[in-house]
């Protein structure tokens, strides 16, 4: 993952136009949606995750691992919009930030001539991803229940700063990198609602990112559960458990590798207008 300056604006970019375009639409369409869906919202929140972390990359020391390393809970602040343009259509902004420091033990094998060393060590790995995406969707059926189907882009920054200490066939050396890249990737929605009331709905949701060309190369999948309630008519409450696997992949001479795979509960403070 190299490092990377110059394209870190497109993070901010990708997030002012996606609030704004919505924010300038949401006035489009003019007759009654379904009610499963509101003409715009805005949501604030966060998400309260379980990680699983594994990192790996080639060094002079040998291949360093991580393995799968669990540590606690982590809160992340997020932040969802939507709205509606022709009843049936609409755009989905979603963003967020993971950030977390782990300790953990290093063990690699590999071959020297006919022989093989043994390293050993341990690591501070610094972890930090910022993901964001905004999509178009079509929303099919204009009832209490719709099925919505969307494509769009996915922007994500990973930075992974390694400090390690390592003995290698007895000799012991340290390493300090940094890996850090950016990239804009497509994206595929998928999500289904349903109200039980104009106050009191459910809905699913699930969507992919899978990057095959550059120099970084991975797929980023989220799904997730979860009912809103509404006990004023524009301001409600939403919750849901979700799932978020991040896998990526460098295939050059370092053939590094970064994933987290997060699960857990989120809750919001949703406005609609």
């Amino acid at each position: 993952l190299p490092r990377l300056t110059s394209r870190v604006p497109a993070l901010t970019l990708i997030k002012t136009a996606g609030l704004s375009a919505l924010a300038l639409l949401g006035g489009a369409a003019l007759a009654q949606p379904s009610p499963a869906l509101d003409r715009a919202s805005f949501s604030i929140g966060a998400f309260h995750a379980d990680p699983t972390f594994n990192a790996a990359v080639n060094t002079r020391f040998g291949r360093l691992d991580s393995g799968d390393s669990k540590s606690s809970y982590v809160t992340m602040p997020r932040i969802k919009a939507d709205v509606l343009l022709f009843d049936s259509q609409g755009l989905s902004f979603d963003y967020y930030q993971f950030k977390r420091g782990y300790s953990s033990s290093l063990a690699s094998n590999f071959n020297v001539g006919s022989g093989t060393v043994t390293t050993t060590g341990n690591a501070n790995l610094d972890v930090k991803i910022d993901f964001a995406k905004l999509a178009y969707k079509w929303w099919f059926g204009s009832g209490n229940t719709v099925l919505g189907l969307g494509a769009g882009a996915a922007y994500y920054r990973a930075n992974l700063d390694l400090n390690a200490t390592a003995v290698v066939g007895g000799a012991t050396g340290s390493i300090s990198e940094n890996y850090n890249d950016d990239a804009v990737a497509p994206l595929l929605e998928v999500g289904l609602r349903h109200a039980i009331s104009p106050d009191l709905r459910l809905f699913a949701d699930a969507s992919g990112v899978k990057k095959t060309g550059g120099s970084v190369r991975g797929e980023i999948y989220n799904a997730a559960v979860g009912v809103e309630w509404f006990p004023m008519k524009n301001v409600g409450v939403v919750l849901d458990y979700g799932l978020t696997d991040i896998d990526l992949r460098r295939p050059d001479s370092n053939d590094a590798r970064f994933r987290v795979k997060l699960k857990g509960p989120s809750a919001f403070l949703k406005v609609r207008f």
